[in-house]
């Protein structure tokens, strides 16, 4: 099945629309290290239609971020539509998703995000407004169900692909279940034998290897990397190694993570400037680059006081193992 936008390779590798992780200094990084698709965190229609100014900034994006799509969530279809036409006209995407899987509750309470899962009908209202209003392919990413008692991602799949979708992402957990327990990768085969759209597969992708076996477990079109990619963009290049039969590259030294992480930090200073805030909104990334690293937790303690990115390098500079911090990073692989 073909995607209704280009891709570089037959499996795409997709990064997930995450709020407050998604950024644009974060897509452009997982570019570089071989996601194929990016999609910006999900956006308000009604912060869209007002024109808030934030919301406008999130959805912005740089020609290297491309194929990116813009994730809208809301309630009303009305208003969806409208939104979707605002993006299209302002900032041309490659397409726009549906956000009918977000389970945070300032989002559900407005019925928005899993909370249209509730209503079908709704689901199906939604997806046709915005096909309408928008000339640009529209796809949408669900959970399984609210809860236990609706859970059935195959009608809610088939609805969102009669509606016009024409590509469908599912984390096969409900909202209930939030992030906890196994995601169900068999309700992902079900959605695939079921619809004749793509089918991209996300939910407890943490290794290259995961990537795989979702791929050959459900016979997805794709892959979505969420919490996998925290700290670890380099996943990417490491899963496309595999799904194309060479050896998965090695992990990066200290050294190198830590140059991964500042050039991370250099490009979320250049997009949103260098100032305290910026620095102190990405402690939560300089947590995650430290994962794993011997004496990372005392690491971790300092970097999540830093104030500036000078701080950041001197306390890289002196971790024991740095040595002298790559001056460059490792190209990824011509092949994405």
């Amino acid at each position: 099945m073909r995607f209704p936008y280009a891709v570089p390779h037959d499996v795409p590798l997709f990064l997930a629309p995450m709020a407050g992780v998604a950024e644009a200094p974060f897509r452009r990084l997982c570019k570089r290290f071989g996601a194929d698709v990016v999609v910006t965190e999900f956006l308000s229609s009604e912060g869209l239609r007002r024109g808030s100014a934030r919301t406008y900034e999130m959805a912005s994006f740089a020609p290297d971020e491309r194929p990116i799509g813009i994730q809208v969530f809301g309630s009303d279809p009305s208003a969806m539509a409208e939104a979707a036409a605002l993006v299209t006209e302002t900032f041309g995407p490659e397409f726009v998703d549906i956000n009918f899987g977000c389970p945070v509750k300032k989002v559900v309470k407005r019925s928005g995000g899993s909370g249209c899962l509730k209503d079908l009908g709704l689901v199906t209202d939604i997806v046709r407004a915005v096909v309408a209003a928008t000339p640009l392919p529209v796809t949408a990413k669900i959970r399984s169900g609210w809860d236990e008692a609706t859970r059935d991602p195959v009608s809610i799949a088939l609805r969102c692909q009669e509606a016009g979708a024409r590509a469908l992402t599912l984390h096969p957990r409900t909202r209930a279940e939030g992030f906890s327990g196994h995601a169900r990768w068999d309700e992902i085969a079900a959605v695939v034998r079921a619809l004749e759209i793509p089918v991209v597969g996300n939910g407890d992708i943490h290794t290259a290897e995961d990537v795989v076996r979702m791929r050959e477990d459900t016979g997805c079109a794709g892959v979505m990397i969420a919490r996998g990619s925290f700290g670890n963009p380099w996943i990417f290049d490491a899963a496309r190694a595999l799904l194309e039969g060479r050896p998965k590259p090695p992990a990066p030294t200290p050294a190198e993570r830590f140059e991964i992480a500042l050039q991370h930090a250099r490009l979320a200073v250049e997009i949103d400037g260098d100032t305290p805030r910026v620095v102190v909104e990405f402690r939560k990334h300089l947590g995650w680059y430290t994962r794993g690293l011997r004496g990372g937790a005392e690491l971790r303690d300092r970097l999540h006081r830093v104030h500036s990115l000078a701080e950041v390098e001197r306390l890289f500079a002196a971790y024991p193992e740095s040595g002298a911090v790559a001056a460059t990073l490792r190209p990824a692989p011509s092949s994405g």
